[in-house]
């Protein structure tokens, strides 16, 4: 599958980590960046099938869950990706981890959904905005950042991806009004008029303006005093 640098495919999600500046880098959060323009066919996001999954972590425990998919399109020029966005809805975020039932599932929810974290009530979507992709080479590796050790310590990006990834994708990800530019691996198809893209990659939650419980405030991180910055995203997107 042959793709262009101009601009790219997609994602997600929610929320990431591997660098902006060489494959290999850990993954950061930089400026956001102009989108080129995509020509092409437009092939549009199957919401059905397409969600991002999130998972946080503390020092005593995790939650995981996951953010639908609403509306996207992707850009293909024959066999060539030109471009693509999609939007997830922050209110339709849904908890995996405990029953609806639970009366904690309805007080962890309406948290994330505070100004503490999303602020979904000012910025109810997130988006992403594809602005380039590269072919992972041979040689590439996905380096893995240091954490506070833990019974809880998040996922490493290097487990987070099931395969091994084809592309290096990097976007505008929008989230409580702020745009950052992340690059992320992904494994990327192509088929019989459908294109798949499935990834796995870490986020530092700050960047986003996400800062309750941010660890760097944490006078004894001993006694489970903070919520790691870094939360793992998942996606598994596909257009038709």
């Amino acid at each position: 599958m042959k793709l262009v640098q101009k601009t790219g495919l997609f994602i997600a999600a929610a929320f990431i980590a591997v660098s902006c500046g060489n494959p290999g880098d850990t993954v950061e959060a930089t400026d956001a960046v102009e989108v080129g323009e995509a020509s092409g066919t437009t092939l549009t996001i199957d919401a059905a099938t397409s969600k991002v999954d999130w998972r946080g972590y503390k020092p005593a425990g995790q939650h995981w869950g996951f953010i639908p998919v609403t509306t996207g399109e992707l850009m293909v020029d024959g066999e060539t990706i030109t471009g693509g966005k999609f939007v997830f809805d922050i209110t339709g975020l849904k908890i995996e981890d405990m029953e609806e039932s639970n009366e904690n599932y309805g007080k962890l929810w309406g948290h994330l959904q505070s100004a503490d974290f999303f602020d979904a009530g000012n910025h109810p979507e997130a988006m992403f905005e594809v602005t380039s992709i590269e072919v992972y080479g041979s040689s590439d590796e996905i380096e893995d950042k240091e954490e506070f050790k833990t019974d809880f310590t998040p996922k490493k990006d290097s487990e987070l991806i099931d395969g091994t990834p084809t592309h290096w994708i990097s976007g505008n990800l929008t989230m409580r009004g702020t745009s950052k530019n992340i690059k992320f691996p992904a494994i990327v198809s192509m088929a019989d008029g459908t294109v798949s893209a499935q990834a796995g990659f870490n986020i530092d939650r700050t960047n986003w303006g996400l800062m309750y419980g941010d660890e760097s405030t944490a006078v004894d991180k001993a006694k489970d005093q903070f919520i790691y910055n870094t939360v793992s995203v998942k996606f598994d997107i596909k257009a038709n």
